[in-house]
């Protein structure tokens, strides 16, 4: 990694860490948000072996704009056209219902980038982990199979995007008999 790579990369933490300051997860512990968006760039970077400096800070940029004040608009200002693009593209649009944010979500899974395929993995992984260690503290059981049914439908539309993420996910699917 080059040291510009390196710079965007720390300008990407900062820049969420800011923006996500006040926002904690839902686990019992209310563990800081911005663990979140860092976990998501480690299992690329150290799992799937991704270099890719746009696609590791559109990880750690993933939530910004949909769970923030942060527009697209400043993205681009701030980290240019590449991490925009890939931002965006895993952005849910907040001002629709919840059931409909998720039913595009499987809809517009197959039309991703290559770069956001492993970013909407990534995430999910990471939410599935999540759910298995720290599950949020309101939700039944319930709850976490609705998640994992809806998250195996949307990676299911891109399956054959990277083996390795994919079969992470898949022994993760296969531990939901853990919660029930």
């Amino acid at each position: 990694m080059s040291h510009s790579d390196l710079h965007l990369m720390v300008k990407a933490i900062r820049f969420a860490a800011e923006k996500h300051r006040h926002q904690r997860r839902r686990d019992i512990e209310a563990s800081p948000y911005i663990n979140h968006p860092i976990a998501v760039a480690a299992v690329l970077s150290a799992e799937a072996g991704v270099e890719d400096v746009s696609v590791l800070c559109a990880c750690i940029l993933h939530d910004t704009i949909e769970d923030t004040d942060t527009t697209e608009a400043e993205l681009l200002r701030e980290f240019g056209p590449a991490i925009t693009t890939l931002v965006a593209e895993c952005t849910d649009d907040r001002t629709l219902p919840r059931a409909e944010r998720k039913a595009l979500q499987i809809a517009h899974a197959a039309q991703l980038s290559p770069g956001a395929r492993l970013v909407k993995l990534a995430d999910k992984i990471s939410n599935l982990r999540d759910i298995l260690a720290t599950p949020p503290k309101d939700w039944p059981s319930a709850a976490k199979e609705e998640y994992f049914d809806w998250a195996s439908a949307v990676i299911d539309r891109i399956r054959g995007s990277h083996a390795g993420l994919e079969a992470s996910f898949d022994s993760l699917i296969a531990r939901r008999s853990e919660f029930a």
